[in-house]
């Protein structure tokens, strides 16, 4: 699949993509280690199937502000989701009021671009399934707007644990 040369956008460098679990804001400085320390309590789990696949526009086809593909992971992405929240509400950071949708940004579109080109191509694929892989980690990121376009810095990593699977009793009747 081509579809950068079909559209002049502002597209996403590959180690740019990212799903974004939870949007922070600002956070001073001097109180990162709390934060930290929060995100460390989500609960242990087993690493979570995802596929790619999809493709979408934000806030609408119609006005694209954004252009993406879907992220999949059943019930298990939306868990970590709601977890990371739990972990994060006690420090005043409050909850989204809108659903969560995993994608990952392919394109920004800043000012208004032809996009015929690119929604014919993909109009022409023969699948928007696009590959699967594994979620077993999150990390924090500090997200800094740069006139290229935002720059990320990991600050810290929160692998998942494995989680044991209780072994079955035999029961006596």
């Amino acid at each position: 699949m081509h579809l950068r040369p079909c559209a002049h956008l502002k597209w996403s460098p590959v180690y740019n993509l990212h799903i974004t679990l939870k949007f922070i804001g600002e956070w001073p400085e001097e109180k990162l280690p709390e934060l930290e320390s929060a995100l460390q309590t989500v609960a242990p789990r087993e690493p979570i199937p995802a596929e790619l696949k999809g493709l979408g526009w934000f806030p609408n086809p119609h006005h694209p502000r954004v252009f993406w593909v879907g992220v999949h992971g059943g019930d298990a992405l939306p868990a970590l989701v709601k977890d990371v929240n739990t972990a994060v509400t006690p420090l005043g950071i409050v909850a989204d009021d809108r659903a969560f949708n995993a994608h990952l940004t392919l394109a920004r579109i800043k000012e208004p671009a032809p996009l015929q080109g690119l929604r014919k191509t993909i109009a022409e694929l023969e699948s928007v399934e696009f590959g699967a892989f594994s979620i077993d980690r999150f990390h924090l990121y500090r997200s800094q707007p740069g006139s290229a376009g935002s720059i990320y810095t990991k600050l810290s990593e929160y692998p998942f644990a494995s989680v044991p699977v209780p072994s079955q009793v035999p029961t006596q009747v």
